[in-house]
């Protein structure tokens, strides 16, 4: 994997629908794969920058990447991970997923919990590598989603957090 200069930094609402062209460039050939659009291809990018914490992966002057993430009870959710298909294979995605644990450390979370589709299996595949496990499947709004999560070693865990227990 040839490694490429890449920064991470917060989304502006501006950049909604460059992320959102991401987005579909990155899920449509999921789209064949588990017969309907992905949720992430669903999303109100402006909203979602709202809402949640939204980052983008700098590659020069372009995004080639996206990164959302929300703290959900304890814990760090990994709500989506999308990297421009040109830019695939330059060790993006990983470096979002190494950002991600340290935003997730550095707010105190337990674990990082992340959902993808069942049919995405070389996505799976991966996250397991990284060191995810499944806790769960469960169909949801029509998607048949696989859970995962990966504990966090924090300095201070509350006692009512339960970690990936739950």
């Amino acid at each position: 994997m040839m490694r490429t200069v890449v920064t991470l930094r917060p989304a502006c609402v501006e950049e909604a629908g460059e992320i959102a062209e991401l987005v579909a460039e990155a899920y449509t050939p999921y789209i064949a794969r588990i017969g309907r659009k992905p949720a992430p291809m669903l999303d109100d990018y402006a909203q979602v920058i709202r809402d949640d914490d939204v980052f983008v992966a700098m590659q020069a002057r372009s995004i080639a990447g996206v990164l959302v993430v929300r703290r959900e009870k304890g814990d760090l959710l990994l709500v989506n991970v999308a990297v421009r298909p040109a830019c695939k294979g330059q060790g993006i995605g990983r470096h979002m997923l190494d950002f991600a644990e340290a935003h997730a450390r550095a707010a105190g979370c337990a674990a990082i919990r992340l959902y993808t589709h069942e049919r995405m299996a070389e996505n799976i595949g991966i996250y397991q590598r990284l060191g995810y496990r499944e806790t769960h499947r469960a169909e949801v709004d029509g998607f048949s989603r696989v859970f995962m999560c990966k504990p966090l070693a924090v300095s201070v865990r509350r006692p009512a957090d339960p970690g990936c227990d739950s």
